[in-house]
């Protein structure tokens, strides 16, 4: 007699049919029939009645189910009470996170954290990743998922994945096709305030092109810009998971901006000052099995780089 047997068994009686438990449980019917007769040889009694209508239990099946249901309510108890044994680890973590990495991994690391570290509490904020780093800097997180956190004393940081912008334009005749920054920068652009990563790569590039960056419509939200896109007021450069819905839907365009791109770098970071905190690592794997599907999604506009920098 095993755990599997007895789980077998309950959804047998519980469906009254072969078949139907079978494919409740994803199991092959004729798997499922073996293990039941296994267990009928092992304890030398019926467990089963079949018939036409499907299966009932015998007097002997109906009590080991009800012993079963005991049995594994037990082992499931005592898996709990083995993890819990070892939470002397439990800590919150307080998590900064960009909007769009928000839309695009928010819930699969929370997911993930729930699942391969169950003694963290991880509470997530968003914010631009300009902000994060003041954000962080104050104490006011304990970490940072954000783009381009700048070299400081105070902060420790992983890179983590360059991804490239791209400009985001109403549908047109040029859909899809690359477009080089210079003709980027004769766009009407709606864009963040200065200190945002993005902004400040734009100028920057800009400036080593001899040319200047022109902001038509300066907000700190991406639905803002994206709301101004698909009303014909303005470009944008923004990340391309930010823009995958109306994408799809065929409401917005996205160009990949080439001759230079605009590249940014994402990193793990935390203060120096804080900590340590013992689920660090774990909270690092996590986030790097969240982007699993992110740069699948970014495919071409993104690598990996899972490289530590002081």
């Amino acid at each position: 007699m095993n755990l599997r047997q007895l789980r077998y068994l309950i959804g047998v009686v519980d469906a009254g049919n072969m078949t139907r438990a079978a494919e409740q449980l994803h199991v092959a019917q004729t798997a499922l029939g073996m293990q039941i007769r296994q267990l009928e040889e092992d304890l030398g009694v019926a467990l089963l009645v079949r018939h036409s209508r499907g299966v009932e239990p015998t007097r002997a099946g109906s009590l080991l189910r009800s012993r079963a249901l005991d049995i594994l309510a037990l082992v499931e108890q005592a898996r709990k009470d083995v993890v819990a044994s070892e939470r002397d680890d439990s800590e919150t973590i307080r998590l900064g996170i960009t909007p769009a990495l928000m839309m695009a991994i928010g819930t699969e690391l929370a997911l993930i954290v729930r699942e391969q570290l169950p003694q963290v509490f991880l509470s997530m904020v968003e914010a631009m990743s300009h902000v994060q780093v003041h954000m962080l800097i104050r104490g006011e997180v304990d970490f940072i998922l954000g783009y381009d956190v700048p070299d400081l004393p105070q902060i420790s940081r992983i890179a983590l994945l360059q991804d490239d912008c791209v400009l985001v334009a109403p549908p047109g005749p040029r859909k899809g096709e690359p477009i080089a920054l210079v003709d980027v920068l004769d766009e009407r652009l709606a864009m963040p305030e200065e200190g945002d990563s993005i902004r400040g790569t734009v100028t920057r590039l800009a400036k080593e092109l001899g040319l200047d960056l022109k902001v038509s419509y300066e907000v700190r939200s991406i639905s803002a810009m994206k709301s101004l896109v698909l009303r014909g007021a303005a470009c944008s450069i923004l990340p391309y998971a930010s823009i995958v819905d109306e994408l799809h839907a065929g409401k917005l365009d996205a160009r990949r901006i080439v001759t230079p791109p605009i590249r940014r770098t994402l990193f793990l970071a935390s203060s120096k000052q804080a900590g340590p905190f013992r689920n660090e690592a774990g909270l690092t794997g996590a986030v790097r099995g969240s982007l699993k599907g992110f740069l699948e999604l970014l495919g071409p506009l993104a690598e990996p780089l899972w490289v530590a920098t002081a």
